[in-house]
């Protein structure tokens, strides 16, 4: 057996290893990894994390100036959130050959979507007039912070979901 990256007409892939439409005794190359655009989606959810930190904990950057967290730091989370899930959406999505994605990966984006909505309504909960604290003390509660914590567990696994996976097997 001939080693298929000593093949001059192969492409490796991210991790060195080389990428084949359909197995191992395929010789046509599925893609090659857009480095660039993982470098974006990476960077896209870094500064997402800086937002979101800034609305958990605007003491951080030295802008705190109330004991409870109200509307305004709510936004500012959910928004770096969404950042963060879009970022993290365009670096997995760009480990997938174009309009190639499996079923499971194509579960995985509705799953993340899902999980953003529960993290929205549960924050929101009082601006929606469904939560315990009724306009205009609106406070994120034990029960809301609950209820993003579970928004944010679906939208990892929606992320797993989409994690390409190398099911071929190693000889």
């Amino acid at each position: 057996m001939t080693h298929l990256a000593s093949s001059s007409n192969k492409k490796d892939d991210f991790f060195g290893t080389p990428v084949m439409a359909s197995g191992p005794d395929s010789e046509t190359p599925l893609a090659v990894i857009p480095k660039n655009r993982i470098r974006f989606g990476l960077t896209f959810t870094v500064i997402g994390y800086l937002i979101f930190l800034l609305g958990v904990r605007p003491g951080l950057f030295g802008l705190d100036r109330s004991k409870v967290i109200g509307f305004v730091q709510i936004t500012v989370f959910l928004i770096g959130l969404a950042i963060i899930v879009i970022g993290a959406y365009i670096t997995l999505s760009n480990f997938w050959p174009k309009s190639k994605s499996s079923l499971l990966a194509d579960f995985g984006v509705r799953v993340i979507s899902t999980g953003y909505v529960i993290c929205v309504f549960t924050a929101l909960a009082d601006i929606f007039g469904f939560g315990s604290h009724h306009l205009p003390n609106v406070f994120f509660g034990p029960l809301q912070a609950n209820g993003v914590e579970i928004g944010m567990i679906v939208i990892g696994l929606g992320f797993i979901m989409m994690i390409r996976f190398d099911h071929r097997r190693r000889k």
